[in-house]
């Protein structure tokens, strides 16, 4: 199977972000349930052959209070966070769906901004690998062309977002899981700064907190707007504010170029093309760029993936306690499986990986004085052909060719540091390339107002176009 699969139409979603939607349904040019009864009919159209959807709501579930931002706007949210009446599987056969009784915190920061929710997106199991892919069930596909992966692990909302059945849907990323898909999928995500939003309960147990919050979106300004929002329901006082930011800023910027990943690994030519034309948009709106080197050890990578593989070991130890006595160790996915043997070998070394990691904060740290930004790819090479990190693939060589595709967004899990995705053009088959804006601890405004400048030089490619 290799084709694009989109539902643009000329409806009431029309080919609108999410700002414009909520304008008109503000104006009463356009009510709530109409846009919601146009997305379900674009899911309707392209879902089959997506595959993006774990559930579906009921009947949407339309905002109590018209005050947010985003009032009537329909989207998604991640099966990974808790919304009353929908089971949180997180993407896991092992898990037996059983409705939530309430909402996640983090959920009600999210339904805040207005949104009408229509249900939740796949993910692969646990959000351990960067594909969305399953080892028994149909795979979540690229819209761009099916035969690849869209990515992970938030990659059924970036399927959806990407194909036009709504403009905005949730995601989180512990280890780029936000801007992997973005990557994959041509679009545009903010990793946020550690604890900028309110987090979901799944994060809220790890020992070292890698997860943030956030959407995927086809526009910057709808990042813009919808970080904004979440401020004014809940803004962590030791932070500066985002705040409104509408476009770029004229201050001019240290930006640091990074093409070689912290664990050795070289982009491929077309990655590495996309990063080189990003730096010299910014280097003509008159930022200063540098080459630079990883701003963390090479170990980081390594150091990173066993603590991954502890996670997996406690997927299993403590499912029952996380997930109900029905949790069935039994039925996790090859993959996570590996991930614990690889930890429980490896067991004393452990308490190296844990130091070192925390160390990374202070290196990040220290590098981000001499620079305010540091663009870089996302991924080391451009989207695989589904099947390439398969579940099932033997786990030696899926972890190899995982930390091959992944060795620059832990960094900044690692170091809480806020990172951006956006798209940086199309390669000759056709599959969108991603770049990377990252930058110091609580400081998503400028990255934001760069991703403006980038969008306003080189139009974000449309998913419509030939």
């Amino acid at each position: 199977m290799s084709d694009r699969v989109h539902a643009f139409t000329d409806d009431a979603l029309g080919d609108h972000d999410a700002v414009a939607l909520a304008e008109l349904a503000a104006s009463a040019a356009v009510r709530p349930d109409e846009l919601a009864a146009a997305a379900l009919a674009r899911a309707d159209a392209v879902n089959p052959q997506l595959n993006a959807i774990a559930y579906r709501c009921p009947a949407p579930r339309h905002a109590a209070s018209a005050s947010g931002v985003w009032y009537g706007v329909p989207a998604f949210v991640k099966d990974n966070a808790d919304v009353a009446g929908l089971p949180s599987c997180h993407g896991s056969a092992a898990v037996t769906p059983h409705p939530a009784g309430k909402d996640d915190r983090f959920t009600a920061q999210l339904l805040s901004t207005g949104i009408t929710v229509l249900g939740k997106t796949t993910m692969p199991e646990f959000g351990f690998t960067s594909t969305t892919e399953f080892e028994s069930s149909d795979p979540t596909r690229n819209p761009w062309d099916t035969g690849y992966t869209v990515g992970g692990s938030s990659g059924g909302s970036a399927a959806m977002v990407a194909a036009g059945v709504v403009p905005v849907a949730h995601g989180n990323d512990g280890g780029g899981s936000l801007r992997i898909p973005a990557a994959c999928a041509g679009l545009v995500s903010l990793k946020p700064s550690r604890f900028r939003h309110l987090d979901n309960a799944q994060a809220r147990q790890l020992p070292i907190k890698l997860v943030s919050e956030g959407v995927l979106t086809r526009s910057v300004r709808d990042q813009a707007a919808y970080h904004a929002a979440a401020e004014k329901y809940w803004r962590n006082p030791k932070l500066p504010p985002i705040g409104a930011i509408e476009g770029p800023s004229a201050r001019k910027l240290r930006i640091g170029l990074l093409t070689t990943a912290c664990n050795g690994r070289e982009p491929d030519a077309a990655t590495a093309a996309a990063v080189h034309s990003t730096a010299a948009i910014l280097e003509a709106a008159g930022h200063s760029i540098e080459p630079m080197t990883s701003p963390v050890a090479p170990s980081l990578v390594d150091d990173f993936l066993r603590y991954w593989g502890f996670l997996a070991q406690m997927s299993g130890v403590t499912g029952k306690l996380s997930h109900g006595r029905s949790f069935d160790a039994a039925r996790l996915d090859a993959f996570t499986k590996g991930l614990a043997a690889s930890f429980r070998r490896r067991l004393l070394a452990t308490p190296g990986s844990l130091y070192r990691l925390n160390k990374a904060r202070a290196d990040y740290d220290e590098v981000l004085t001499r620079y305010d930004v540091i663009l870089s790819p996302v991924l080391t090479h451009t989207t695989p052909e589904l099947g390439y990190l398969r579940p099932g693939v033997p786990f030696d060589e899926l972890l190899d060719r995982v930390t091959n595709f992944v060795g620059y967004t832990p960094i900044n899990n690692v170091t809480g540091s806020p990172s951006i995705a956006v798209p940086a053009g199309l390669t000759d088959t056709g599959l969108p390339v991603g770049v990377m804006l990252s930058g110091a601890y609580g400081d998503e405004r400028t990255l934001l107002e760069l991703a403006f400048l980038l969008e306003a030089q080189r139009p974000f490619p449309r998913i419509t176009e030939s």
